[in-house]
């Protein structure tokens, strides 16, 4: 059966949202045999799943389990795809840290910001969940990443995230680095607020995010 190529993103989508892995595992080798960008067809076919997924959550249309589903099935898409995925090596992406700050151990969207960025080529150090700050500090020093990621889903964890910023103005670790902040209770006003350099309302905008922090340091230099 031949497929335009909107009809497989949308497929991708649906697929997704169901958290059905068998039709985005078909629809992943269908994007190989119909020779439909594969970056493409992960980032405006199953992301967007999942952003439509993270509507709904922030909505209390479904929970975490609905997440999970959609998530794994996603990455029966990214397995097939991923090893087809093309990197602009003119345009190399960055390197990245990604936490989930202390007392918080919701880890879904910082998990599914992993996935994305290591699709667009790039390199991700996870620090995981329930972070304590020093960590974060140590990495940034022994790694030198391009951007670090802080991610929290509880609004008591999230007010840890401008104890971070001044643990790392103090500790002389923000010149070069750019930080990004995401999760259920943050909004750009409290990015803003506090400092933050970048906020995704998702994991695909995300990615956007670093990627326009890394044309601007490319642009710099």
């Amino acid at each position: 059966m031949e497929y335009s190529e909107k009809e497989i993103l949308d497929s991708l989508t649906k697929a997704v949202v169901a958290g059905d892995g068998d039709a985005c595992a078909k629809f992943a080798r269908v994007v190989l045999e119909m020779g439909v960008n594969p970056y493409k067809a992960l980032m405006e076919g199953c992301a967007r799943g999942m952003e439509v997924m993270s509507e709904r959550y922030d909505k209390g249309e479904v929970f975490v389990p609905e997440i999970l589903l959609s998530a794994d099935a996603m990455n029966q898409a990214i397995e097939i795809l991923k090893p087809y995925v093309k990197v602009d090596k003119s345009k190399v992406p960055g390197k990245v840290v990604l936490g989930v700050v202390e007392g918080d151990v919701h880890d879904i969207g910082k998990n599914i910001v992993k996935i994305l960025l290591e699709v667009a080529g790039y390199t991700v150090i996870d620090l995981g969940k329930d972070v304590q700050g020093i960590k974060f500090v140590d990495t940034i020093i022994a790694e030198r990443p391009d951007i670090v990621g802080l991610s929290a889903l509880m609004t008591t964890s999230m007010m840890g995230m401008p104890e971070l910023m001044r643990l790392f103005a103090q500790s002389r670790v923000r010149e070069g680095i750019s930080v990004i902040i995401g999760g259920g209770p943050v909004t750009k006003e409290f990015a803003e607020k506090i400092g933050a350099d970048g906020y995704g309302t998702n994991a695909p905008e995300a990615v956007r995010v670093c990627d326009k922090i890394m044309h601007d340091k490319r642009g710099a230099n």
